[in-house]
């Protein structure tokens, strides 16, 4: 018999290469305004080495490679970014940017997408960025490659494109905080855990899509992720 009084919600997880074994999901972090030439676009007058912020997104709200996404309700204007994502095996707080990578499992790409109108209305009124970031289906994310398998390049070409067309592109070596010091910095506000997944910011090129685009995002020497975008759903 069950100890719970409802169905227990499934396990968020990631395919891992090379492997059929599974990386669990406890939580999704993000990390904003991480690419100067991004900051720029956005003309959001920030300080352009701000300490980074970050906010979630829900476990639940992952899309595999080769899925689908449904257009999201109350927005009207959808926008991709392309990530690197790190996913962590091993906990701890204010872990020193020294032994930052120790806790590393892993690297991925993913898209964060986001409600830019309902995000820029939160930003207008002080308000929490979750309803244009933290929705369903907000975060595609591609299988995991062990980092004993691709190592810790902090050079790695980041593209994205649409429809076939090229949108964004740029390297991991032009995030304004690296990815030591986004887990170092992360872990004096969280306890990280196995199973956290760092979204690690975008660069230039965001955009709008729409139902029936196909979205497709890489990190080099990582697995690759598509999706395609579908009408709304109708409930």
């Amino acid at each position: 018999m069950s100890p719970f009084v409802i169905p227990r919600p499934d396990i968020a997880s990631l395919p891992v290469t090379g492997t059929s074994a599974r990386f669990p999901v406890r939580r999704i972090y993000c990390v904003g305004r991480n690419y100067l030439a991004h900051v720029r676009e956005m003309n959001e007058g920030a300080d352009e080495r701000d300490p980074p912020f970050f906010f979630q997104k829900p476990a639940d709200s992952i899309v595999h490679d080769g899925e689908n996404v449904p257009y999201p309700t109350l927005t009207k204007s959808l926008h991709h970014e392309v990530e690197l994502v790190v996913a962590i095996s091993k906990g701890g707080a204010r872990i020193p940017q020294e032994q930052a990578l120790d806790h590393v499992f892993g690297y991925g790409v993913g898209i964060d997408l986001t409600r830019r109108d309902l995000q820029t209305v939160a930003k207008d009124k002080g308000w929490p960025w979750e309803m244009g970031k933290s929705f369903d289906h907000s975060a595609p994310l591609s299988a995991l490659a062990p980092a004993s398998e691709v190592g810790h390049r902090a050079d790695l070409a980041i593209t994205l494109a649409v429809n076939g067309k090229t949108r964004q592109s740029s390297t991991v070596a032009h995030m304004t905080w690296s990815v030591p010091e986004i887990i170092s910095k992360l872990s004096e506000h969280y306890r990280l855990e196995p199973g956290d997944i760092i979204m690690t910011g975008t660069p230039e090129g965001v955009g709008a899509v729409a139902a029936g685009d196909v979205i497709e995002a890489s990190v080099e020497g990582l697995p690759s992720l598509k999706v395609t975008l579908t009408e709304p759903l109708s409930s």
